[in-house]
């Protein structure tokens, strides 16, 4: 008896520290963000290409700058990982995927800030999930020097349909809005994103 009594104080002790540490964590806990480790390559540059030119979808290019805690100097040596849809609204992995690899599909990439606080990435556009419950999207994960990782409002596009007024007000604007105007050129959907790093974003330190 005494036995089990102890081994289900355990238990709740265990969860209880594990709950205040996801709590005390920059961005409060992330769930999969992890994968901004898994797969990801020894030289990272502040530009990469995610989709192949053989990818189905419309092409996309979205540029920006990260900036430190509030918003005038430019973040250097931050990683950021993205993830996404492809035409669709799948994360279809590729061949033999494994991980977050597989559970992130095949169009997934890295940069890293230069001293301008620079990145880009050049994609196809994602498709809406087939059940039509979220806008279209790409997931972003940050990751700064010294500070663990954690999420960014998502990458989401003016104009679309799902997009709507009461579905805005839910956003937290994580590292500011990550709702991006799109413009067409050569055939090519053209959009800027600046993030600020720690704006609305719980714990941060």
């Amino acid at each position: 008896m005494l036995k089990n009594i102890f081994i289900v104080a355990l238990l709740f002790l265990t969860s209880t520290v594990r709950a205040q540490s996801t709590m005390s964590q920059i961005g409060g806990g992330c769930d999969g963000c992890e994968a901004i480790n898994e797969g990801r390559p020894k030289t990272v540059n502040w530009r990469t290409a995610i989709a192949s030119s053989a990818e189905k979808g419309e092409p996309l290019e979205i540029t920006g700058v990260i900036y430190q805690q509030g918003g005038k100097t430019p973040a250097k040596n931050v990683i950021l990982y993205i993830y996404h849809t492809d035409a669709t609204g799948y994360y279809t992995p590729a061949a033999e995927a494994t991980g977050f690899a597989r559970r992130h599909g095949h169009l997934r990439g890295w940069m890293k800030t230069d001293n301008q606080g620079r990145y880009k990435f050049t994609t196809v556009k994602p498709a809406i999930y087939p059940d039509r419950t979220l806008p279209a999207h790409i997931h972003p994960v940050i990751k700064e020097p010294e500070k663990n990782a954690y999420y960014i409002d998502e990458f989401t596009f003016e104009g679309d349909p799902i997009l709507t007024p009461a579905y805005r007000a839910k956003l937290e604007n994580r590292g500011g809005s990550g709702i991006v105007k799109l413009t067409k050129q050569n055939g090519v959907w053209i959009g800027v994103r600046d993030i600020v790093l720690g704006q609305n974003i719980p714990n941060y330190r």
